[in-house]
């Protein structure tokens, strides 16, 4: 089976391991042999969080820097720090609603225009997506399904040999479920938003 790597990183709360958790769910129950890893940082006080999951025969779970065929990012501002992870081939797809570092939120940095952060992530990819995950995350019911839209994103590029079926039964095994259907929705609000656009 051909080797598919993906990096996906986020702002600590918003949801990265979960999403990672559902994405190895879902292969298991289609025998992708999958590997991943996680990075935590100061994850519990707003620091970044990146996993690297690798799908297919692969001996190691590290993805070195220009390494990753699929990028997924839950905060436009860190896709922009973490895009040396990717190289002129990867396929993008962040976020593009804010979630500012503390500096920035007390006047003491500057955030970039999200305009300018996609020109510059598009200059060094092969594609760039985006989406306001937190827009549909409320449309599909719960804010904090920001991570279930994405993963609807990334599942509609059909790089990843997973299913959209297989990411609902992933999720009706891992999440609590109060959440089950709105999670549900918000992956098939995130296939939609991005669909025809790959």
């Amino acid at each position: 089976m051909d080797i598919t790597r993906l990096i996906i990183v986020a702002v600590g709360g918003q949801g990265n391991l979960l999403s990672s958790k559902v994405l190895g769910e879902a292969a298991c129950r289609l025998d992708v042999p999958v590997r991943m890893s996680e990075i935590h940082g100061m994850a519990q006080r707003g620091g970044v969080v990146e996993s690297a999951m690798i799908f297919g025969d692969a001996q190691s779970t590290i993805i070195s820097d220009g390494e990753a065929d699929l990028f997924l990012a839950f905060e436009p501002l860190e896709a922009l720090r973490a895009l040396n992870r990717c190289n002129s081939k990867t396929i993008v797809i962040t976020n593009t609603s804010k979630l500012p570092p503390f500096t920035a939120a007390i006047g003491k940095g500057a955030y970039p225009d999200i305009e300018t952060i996609k020109k510059l992530i598009q200059s060094k990819v092969g594609q760039l997506i985006t989406l306001d995950a937190n827009a549909l995350a409320r449309e599909a019911g719960n804010e904090l399904s920001v991570n279930m839209v994405l993963l609807g994103a990334l599942i509609e590029t059909n790089v990843l040999p997973i299913t959209a079926e297989s990411i609902h039964d992933a999720i009706s095994e891992t999440t609590k479920k109060a959440f089950v259907e709105t999670n549900i929705k918000a992956v098939e609000l995130g296939r939609s938003a991005v669909s025809g656009t790959i």
